[in-house]
């Protein structure tokens, strides 16, 4: 970082008077800070990174740093009780008379997290970067890097309490029968020999996979292994009563295709007429693209041990359907990259079983597809998030036009791009940008993340949360 970025980014912090995912505070005026560990661990093991600035404090004024020399010592000794160590980069520069250091964080790649604080061990002393706040990690999120580290496949765990017995015959001949037609090298084997290369049963025993995808009621062993779905009435979950609840359990192909009815039967079907007096329904979601989100959430969600006692759930309000799974991006990929990259695969075995019984493609065409229908319908763009190790899509539905502003500045509560607005309106680029947008920026309903660039492509606009 150069001197001339590190003053424009403490200014920045300055007029939003807050810190940020990337950026956290340190007065480092009187003394090294005590807790820095905290940081260390969160910043290195997100994606962006982050950088530590000493010498601002928590009324973002620039109070200077109690000797720059010492405390660069100190942050690079606290860098080295770091498990693995991190390499940070240093940065000061004079602002109001007063001196200010830097450290830049980088990102530690996704097979060497968490970055753990040694004097506390990697339970106790890995972080998570939430916001602006170093939060420890839960049992669960530090199993995730090590689950992805030592390649450890958790629905080819062995269930010794379930039996063949209780498998879906029918299926099961389907399926065998599609692995002798379409894996000749393996095609003379017995069924027995098939399902233990397949990974449906390790020496006789069913796998979590088979059970998954084979069982006629795998809940008696996992519960909680099922989707729960709720449809109300308003925006929040904060209504009264459900218009309606159900708990959908069975196989994944049979949850797959009870879920479907489920939000078909409770989202509205609008009628069009062309101007040739053609009248045709239209849902309001492209059922398609729910499918697709639906049965990604129950092929790539995690099925540890630690996971089991989490359902999918399914949540249907007046703007938006919401689907949540537990289980992030596998490998550490952006939700940026989804529909673009090729992320790994959690749960390889699974999904081969369900390609074969042709439930999916196991081509990376989910994310494209959702985005596709979504783009042909006119519907605001899905959105992909991820937070504590829980994977979120959000669909909303069409646009109320009266309120589009409003609409806008919710949907604003995050930092969106020219692109994003775009899509949400529906709208062409122009009216966009010069009916909607720019009023909004008039009135200071919106601003700009690089208001000293407003044509920049990198440009972002938000509304400010209302505390």
């Amino acid at each position: 970082m150069l001197e001339e970025e590190l003053i424009s980014l403490v200014r920045k912090v300055q007029t939003r008077q807050t810190e940020f995912q990337t950026v956290e505070l340190k007065a480092a005026h009187i003394d090294f800070p005590k807790r820095i560990y905290d940081t260390l661990s969160s910043f290195s093991n997100q994606n962006e990174g982050g950088i530590i600035i000493f010498g601002i404090d928590e009324n973002y004024n620039v109070v200077g740093v109690y000797d720059v020399e010492n405390a660069q010592k100190k942050a690079m000794e606290a860098c080295g009780q770091m498990e693995p160590s991190v390499r940070a980069i240093f940065t000061n520069a004079e602002i109001d008379g007063k001196l200010v250091l830097s450290a830049e964080i980088p990102s530690v790649e996704f097979g060497r997290r968490p970055v753990f604080y040694k004097g506390s061990g990697r339970l106790k002393g890995s972080y998570i970067r939430v916001g602006d706040a170093d939060e420890q990690m839960s049992e669960y999120e530090v199993y995730s890097y090590e689950a992805f580290r030592n390649r450890i496949h958790d629905e080819l765990r062995t269930i010794p309490e379930s039996s063949l017995k209780f498998f879906n015959q029918d299926r099961l001949k389907q399926y065998l029968d599609a692995v002798k037609n379409e894996r000749n090298n393996i095609s003379s084997l017995s069924d027995n020999e098939i399902m233990e290369l397949m990974g449906i049963t390790v020496k006789g025993i069913p796998t979590l996979a088979g059970i998954l995808t084979f069982s006629i009621y795998p809940q008696a062993w996992f519960p909680q292994l099922c989707i729960t779905a709720v449809s109300l009435s308003g925006s929040t979950d904060d209504e009264e009563r459900f218009l309606d609840n159900k708990r959908i359990t069975g196989a994944i192909p049979d949850m797959l295709e009870e879920a479907v009815r489920f939000v078909r039967k409770n989202i509205r079907t609008k009628t069009i007429i062309d101007k040739n007096g053609h009248r045709a329904d239209r849902e309001e979601y492209p059922v398609l693209a729910i499918r697709e989100a639906i049965l990604n959430a129950l092929v790539h969600r995690d099925y540890s041990a630690l996971t089991e006692n989490t359902p999918i759930t399914i949540e249907i309000y007046r703007d938006r359907i919401e689907i949540k799974s537990k289980g992030g991006i596998y490998g550490g990929g952006s939700v940026r990259q989804l529909g673009v990259g090729r992320p790994e695969t959690r749960n390889a075995t699974l999904a081969n079983i369900l390609e074969l019984l042709k439930v999916t493609e196991n081509r990376y065409s989910g994310i494209p597809t959702i985005l596709r229908t979504f783009a042909e319908a006119k519907l605001p763009k899905p959105e992909f998030k991820v937070s504590r190790g829980i994977f979120q899509v959000t669909f909303k539905n069409e646009i109320d036009k009266a309120d589009i502003y409003g609409a806008i500045i919710q949907y604003c509560t995050e930092p969106r791009t020219r692109e994003e607005l775009v899509a949400f309106t529906g709208m062409s680029r122009f009216y966009t940008m010069s009916k909607i947008i720019k009023p909004l920026l008039l009135q200071g309903k919106l601003k700009m993340t690089m208001p000293e660039k407003p044509k920049s492509s990198k440009q972002r606009f938000f509304a400010e949360r209302k505390l």
